[in-house]
């Protein structure tokens, strides 16, 4: 039995490979995102930390497709997940990207996923 699912959980991941992530469903990209989370989590184990780091990164785009853009509100503030004390201004949104600026950081324009704004 497990071995069936293994086999069916990899036929799945490789299904998953070759659709982009805007057309998968949420269901999909809920499983995307656990295995590069599963990725991430090993290759940190086993010390390869720039691996590690590319994985959290496909994830937090994923995650990003999951954000309903239509709930970030131009010219609003927001907090950055997992970053104490740091804000964002939102000037534009653009697909699953924030343009603005850091609160007391760079003076430059950078765009970051929307998956890093805490919303709520």
């Amino acid at each position: 039995m497990m071995t069936c699912y293994l086999r069916l959980k990899k036929v799945v991941l490789k299904m998953n490979e070759d659709k982009k992530l805007v057309e998968m469903t949420e269901h999909e990209l809920r499983e995307v995102i656990a295995h590069y989370r599963e990725r991430a989590r090993k290759a940190e184990t086993m010390g390869v930390i720039n691996e590690y780091e590319v994985y959290q990164r496909k994830a937090l785009i994923a995650e990003s497709y999951l954000v309903d853009p239509t709930t970030v509100k131009v010219g609003q503030v927001y907090r950055l997940v997992g970053v104490e004390a740091h804000y964002f201004k939102v000037e534009r949104i653009k697909g699953i990207f924030a343009w603005g600026f850091r609160l007391q950081g760079t003076t430059s324009e950078e765009g970051i996923p929307l998956a890093l704004l805490q919303l709520k």
